[in-house]
Order: structure tokens, then sequence, then C-alpha cells
């Protein structure tokens, strides 16, 4: 069957107990997107911004995987063809499910980043106001996540598996966030099958060969099942 990419959002991990974003309720119906998800957010309150990752991290620690990152992971172990995830979580759901070399293009609640010389480390369970960088000492560390008005990561090479794949999955997002809202586009440019899987249609369900609405522990497994039963 070839390379299948597969792009996952906050709805593979909300019955994990992870809370979304945009759906009533969710963290931006509590948190302004400018207060906590943005650098100019960071420079005006850091205690704020530490604060609403500290908790994220803390949840993230507790959550464990549920059965569509397990099958995710199972597909990737079992599929003959290349299996590729990329994800807009921070949280390691997948690397705790069994995936591997998963491509976090929003960076990860687990890493901090130092705003001055873009050193990476390992987060500690909480982040603090003035935390110094361990490689220049500065006293400039964050959450190493991408937040509004930033470049994803590793988008040169995410594009060069959407050039390469045959079929693309994007499961549990709201098809509203640029750029992976137009992955599906670029995906179907190189001939891919496209295919949704979400609890309910996104706003780019339209742009997909195929759509499967229900709860992501129900139906990735079900999906996975049927690319195996076909390979």
């Amino acid at each position: 069957m070839g390379k299948i990419v597969i792009l996952t959002g906050a709805g593979i991990s909300a019955e994990s107990g992870l809370g979304t974003f945009r759906d009533e309720g969710g963290l931006w119906s509590q948190h302004r997107i400018e207060d906590v998800a943005t650098p100019e957010g960071f420079a005006r309150d850091p205690a704020l911004v530490h604060g609403f990752y500290n908790a994220r991290r803390i949840q993230a620690a507790k959550a464990q995987p549920n059965a569509a990152h397990l099958a995710l992971a199972r597909l990737q172990r079992d599929f003959p063809s290349e299996v590729v995830i990329v994800t807009q979580n921070v949280d390691n759901l997948h690397e705790a499910g069994g995936a591997e070399n998963v491509l976090h293009m929003h960076g990860t609640l687990a890493g901090a980043l130092c705003a001055t010389c873009d050193h990476r480390w390992t987060a500690p369970p909480e982040m603090s106001v003035g935390e110094v960088c361990p490689a220049c000492t500065a006293p400039s560390a964050r959450p190493d996540v991408v937040w509004f008005g930033e470049m994803p990561y590793h988008m040169d090479l995410i594009y060069d598996h959407l050039a390469g794949a045959t079929v693309f999955a994007s499961i549990g997002t709201s098809g509203q966030v640029y750029p992976a809202a137009a992955f599906v586009h670029e995906a179907a440019l190189a001939g891919a099958r496209t295919v949704e899987l979400n609890l309910d249609p996104s706003d780019g369900a339209s742009r997909y060969d195929e759509v499967i609405l229900g709860p992501a522990t129900q139906i990735v497994p079900q999906w996975v099942d049927g690319l195996l039963t076909h390979s």
C-alpha cells in the first residue's frame, strides 16, 4: 500500500482525560489564546503562562494511552510499509502507547526551551519564572511548545512525507489550525487516498475521500484492523 501518513489532534487524547481546545468547555474557552499561547503573552505574564503549562504537564503525566493510541502503534509495528505519525498534541501518549519517531509539530510538554539560545532539555514537572538555561545560563526558560505566531517543528520533513503518501489520515483534529489543516490538500495532490476519523466532521471534512465518525477509541482500532487485514 505504500506510505501511510497520520495526523493526530486533541480528539485522540480526549478519551485519555486530556482537554481539547475548541470544543464547548475546551481550554480556549477558559483561557485567552493571547495570554497563554503567544510569545507576547509569555513576555507580559510569564507566571501565568508557566502556571498554565505546569498544570497541563502534571495532567498529561498522569494520563494513559487509550485504544486509539495503541492501535496506531500496532499499525506502525505490524504494517509492511512505512507509517508516519505526525501529531499536533503536546502530550507523549503516542510514545507511551508504543509508537516510535513521532513528529511533534507543536512541541511537547516534556521539553523546556531557552528563549535566548534555543537550547532544549527535559522539563521538570513544574517550571518557574526566571528558570536558568543549562547551556547559556540565561534566566529565560520556557515550555518547548509552539505558540501562535511561531513556526511548527519538522515542517520540511512532514511535507516530504506527505509528498510520498499513498494514504493520509487525520484523526481528532478540528481542521481549523494551519498549516496542519492544509495537509490533506498536500497529500491529495500527491495522489494519496484521504480519510478523516473524528467524533464530528471537521471544518475541512469535505476535502476528504472518506469520513468516519465516532469515538476515537472505537473507530481508530476498526480502521487499523481494516488496513492490516488488507495489507
